[in-house]
């Protein structure tokens, strides 16, 4: 041990010629340390409104039904608040506000005095002007830097700003629970009133909030807001503030609520609410923002939704959704599950699930751009696809549900009876590569599987991006993207007539034919109307899935029924069975409300074989004159494998 003190000797001996230039050297890394601190510290940021503001979600007839985002008003005046508002934030939260510079350094030491006292976190050390810095110019990131950030932000606070413009930005800013940001928008939010017109009680019981806003909030702990706001008198009694006859005469604060409470969301508040936020810029106070949506066929749709699901009881299903749009794609119903309390997943927005045979629009779209029309012949036979190095029986063989084929069949026929062999040689005969192109054409981004039963709707779409599909159609413009924001245009009163397109999109005509027949005289006929109606079912693997997509009048619905945890529903339960029943319940309450149910004149589609249709669909009990006995339901098929991006598996069995 005698040795450590000549090492040391030693050692500074060495160097002791280099002291200085040491001391440089720490200096100048502190100086860079600050100005690095100084340069990536936001001391530009002012107090603007929230990113986020207080939005309120109105439908269609100005009706408040939800309200997201935070709340913050226009920042207060010192001046013009009663003294004892001020007066109770510095007791409580920082009595020495007026003398320290900005970081109090007997306040640090006294509350790590209280603190180890306590054994724990009772008190904090730092000042109003830091924790103006805190919340107005930085993240909520714990670390050195950000505290460096903090210390450095309120000196620069304390020698640009006076003590009342401090204490003014702070008051506009702090967060006082409840969505509330500053004390105007907290006055309002608790006593529906300006901040200029608080009692001494209530001014207390706002000082007292800022401890912890969301366990002291009056709204939902009234009497610990109240027990608090006795100790911010106190302390303004200690402080000097107020008399101690004054602080027993504040009356207590009452909660009277200046904002009506509403929901903080639904299906189509939370699906809208992206759009909203682009629409708007952030701004003090709330935002209302009128949207699409329809109160009326709002409640038909929830009833349709709810009482078609209780008479399925006993079929395995569980959930369901639905989207209704006009012909330009504003959304005017929305029901995204059974139950939006349970669960706020959106199954119409953001569920991604097979659309089944409702995906051959596609195909006979893009057949149709090539040529094929649909008077043409096409044999309904065994097929089998092979990839590179597969052997026959190894090969992708897609089947109709009963294992039967229907030999030479009309383009028509093979639409209206979903036939999955006619669709599967239909996209091989165009390519792949040109039924991609229309599903892109038509507004649906992401890619589609590159395998051959894509043409049955193995890759996964979202119900609202079908049902715009379907829209384009109908409206003969593409593509049509779905808005929740409120227009002032007329949207169109009704499907757009096919020789209005006959240019711009020639083969539009062919596949409104096409579209009519599948509910005239094919697998959508529950889904019939007494008007002309153009639609599509689907159906996945095993009744996983099963839809119906279609349009009249001026509306253009999709409708889904199915589990979230994609089991099987009852074999009965087909795109043409239950989809189909709910989607024909809701379009006859929804256009009988507008008074559109009317019998009209219809464009005589192009003719399904009925004879080979009657005789393929033996047991389905469809009547000649497209009347049903039973829904008629779809083919079993074979699946495809993952859309593009993700790897590639082998094909596995699918229901088109």
């Amino acid at each position: 041990m005698a040795s450590l003190p000549a090492s040391i000797g030693t050692i500074w001996r060495q160097v002791r010629p280099y002291r200085w230039w040491f001391v440089v050297a720490v200096v100048g890394l502190l100086a860079a340390l600050l100005a690095w601190l100084v340069a990536t510290a936001p001391l530009g940021r002012a107090l603007e409104p929230l990113k986020q503001p207080s939005l309120v979600i109105t439908d269609m007839t100005g009706k408040p039904m939800a309200r997201r985002g935070d709340y913050k008003e226009e920042p207060v005046l010192i001046a013009r608040l009663p003294a004892y508002v001020p007066a109770a934030l510095i007791a409580i939260e920082d009595r020495r506000f007026n003398e320290h510079f900005g970081v109090d350094p007997m306040g640090i030491l006294r509350a790590l005095v209280t603190n180890a006292q306590a054994g724990g976190v009772r008190q904090g050390g730092s000042t109003i002007t830091q924790q103006l810095a805190k919340t107005s110019f930085l993240s909520a990131e714990r670390s050195i830097k950000r505290k460096l950030q903090e210390i450095i932000i309120a000196l620069y606070l304390e020698a640009r700003l006076s003590k009342d413009e401090i204490l003014q930005n702070y008051l506009s800013s702090v967060y006082f629970g409840d969505g509330a940001y500053g004390i105007r928008a907290a006055a309002r939010t608790y006593f529906d009133k300006a901040p200029e017109q608080l009692t001494l009680g209530e001014a207390a019981m706002l000082a007292g909030l800022v401890q912890a806003p969301s366990r002291l909030a009056p709204s939902r702990h009234l009497d610990r807001a109240r027990a608090r706001a006795v100790q911010v008198l106190a302390a303004m009694v200690e402080t000097g503030a107020i008399t101690a006859a004054q602080a027993k005469a504040a009356r207590a604060a009452d909660y009277r609520p200046g904002r009506k409470p509403l929901p903080t969301g639904s299906y189509f508040a939370d699906w809208v609410l992206a759009e909203a936020r682009e629409a708007n810029d952030a701004a003090y106070g709330e935002t209302v923002v009128k949207t699409t949506l329809d109160p009326k066929l709002q409640r038909i749709a929830e009833d349709m939704i709810a009482d078609g699901l209780a008479r399925a009881r006993g079929l395995n299903v569980t959930q369901a959704a639905l989207v209704a749009m006009r012909l330009d794609g504003r959304v005017v119903a929305m029901v995204g599950g059974t139950d939006y309390r349970t669960s706020s997943f959106n199954r119409a927005t953001q569920a991604q699930r097979q659309p089944g045979s409702s995906f051959k629009l596609f195909v006979y779209l893009a057949a149709l751009e090539a040529g094929v029309k649909p008077g043409d012949t096409i044999v309904d036979e065994p097929i089998e696809i092979c990839e590179p190095g597969q052997q026959p029986g190894e090969c992708y063989a897609p089947k109709n549900d009963d294992l039967r084929f229907r030999g030479p069949i009309s383009i028509a026929t093979a639409f209206a009876a979903s036939s999955n062999i006619a669709a599967v040689k239909l996209a091989q005969q165009v390519r792949i590569s040109a039924v991609a192109r229309q599903v892109r054409k038509l507004g649906i981004e992401g890619g589609v599987s590159i395998y051959p039963a894509m043409a049955l709707g193995t890759t996964p779409i979202p119900l609202i991006d079908m049902t715009r599909a379907f829209a384009a159609v109908a409206s003969g413009k593409y593509p049509v993207r779905a808005t929740g924001l409120w227009r002032a245009d007329p949207w169109p009163e009704k499907v757009t007539p096919p020789e209005a397109t006959a240019t711009s999109w020639p083969v539009r005509a062919d596949m409104m034919q096409l579209l009519q027949s599948a509910v005239r005289n094919g697998t959508g006929n529950a889904a019939r109307l007494s008007m002309p109606t153009w639609g599509k079912t689907g159906t996945t693997q095993n009744h996983r899935d099963a839809l119906f997509i279609g349009f009249a009048g001026d509306l253009v619905v999709g409708i889904w029924v199915g589990n979230d945890d994609n089991s099987p529903m009852a074999a009965s339960l087909v795109g043409g069975g239950l989809p189909a029943r709910l989607w024909r319940g809701f379009m006859t309450a929804a256009l009988q409300s507008e008074g559109r149910l009317e019998r009209e004149a219809e464009v005589a589609p192009v003719e399904v074989d009925m004879d080979a249709l009657a005789l393929d669909m033996e047991g389905m009990s469809l009547n000649l004159d497209g009347t049903p006995v039973e829904p008629p339901t779809e083919p079993v098929v074979e699946p495809s494998a993952p859309s593009i991006p993700e790897p590639q598996v082998p094909p596995q069995d699918v229901q088109g």
